[in-house]
């Protein structure tokens, strides 16, 4: 394991992301697990608040982010400095993006639906920093010899061609899709030659006179979220636990 971190991650420079990324989902399970105790009543934590008013704990992780990031550009790729910032760079954003669906709504979400967003955001976050960590970079260019990355317009054409793949996923209604295509541009030729969903901008400009087309997007996008609603949920509720419905529901029903 030494001579391999040494290798792959120490060397090229990519202590500080691995630091940051295992940081970010350290910080991100630790707070799920503080707020689902003081949501319980249970244990010594509690809110905090100033003047009557709730300090949530996106406010220091706003802070801590803004000094890690600037404290890791003025660090380099090397050394305790650099590892030290993508700490704290790494626990910021784990408190910012745990209440993502706050700042997406400016409302308190948290323990609803609607928070579910934060989950889906921190997986996601999560995500690509392991993609970035194991040697993938944006738009394929990873997959390019040393002689095709001197040369600029390979290197242009290749980064412009699959720019516009995830921008045309994007228009079919496929977020997720367009946004891994952007490290791995395979998913987005899958996503492309795919249907659209339903109501995306590309389905209301192709699809408007091609019935049986907006028909089997419809019945394909009704499939996919029936087939996947539940392990989302059951992921949710593992991750972020249950909102105040579900609870409420199963209070009902005892």
């Amino acid at each position: 394991m030494g001579p391999w971190l040494h290798r792959n991650v120490v060397e090229p420079g990519k202590l500080p992301l691995l630091l940051a990324l295992a940081a970010f989902v350290l910080t991100f399970l630790i707070t799920r697990v503080v707020t689902r105790l003081i949501r319980a009543g249970k244990g010594p934590f509690g809110n905090i608040s100033s003047g009557g008013v709730h300090i949530h704990h996106v406010v220091p992780g706003v802070v801590l982010t803004v000094a890690g990031g600037f404290g890791a550009v003025a660090s380099g790729r090397h050394g305790f400095g650099s590892g030290a910032c993508a700490v704290v760079f790494g626990i910021g954003t784990g408190l910012v993006l745990d209440e993502f669906a706050l700042i997406l709504h400016l409302d308190d979400v948290y323990w609803t639906e609607a928070g579910r967003k934060s989950v889906e955001a921190v997986v996601l976050t999560a995500a690509l920093g392991g993609l970035l960590l194991v040697g993938f970079a944006p738009f394929g260019v990873n997959d390019m010899s040393q002689e095709e990355l001197q040369d600029r317009g390979s290197v242009l054409a290749t980064v412009a061609v699959n720019i516009l793949f995830s921008l045309a996923v994007l228009t079919k209604g496929k977020v997720m899709t367009a946004v891994f295509s952007v490290f791995v541009p395979f998913v987005g030729l899958i996503g492309l030659v795919r249907l659209a969903r339903p109501g995306s901008p590309w389905a209301r400009r192709f699809y408007r006179r091609r019935p049986r087309a907006r028909a089997r997007s419809t019945l394909r996008a009704y499939r996919h979220d029936r087939r996947w609603a539940r392990p989302r949920r059951l992921v949710g509720d593992w991750l972020g636990g249950k909102t105040d419905a579900e609870l409420t529901g199963s209070a009902e029903r005892r």
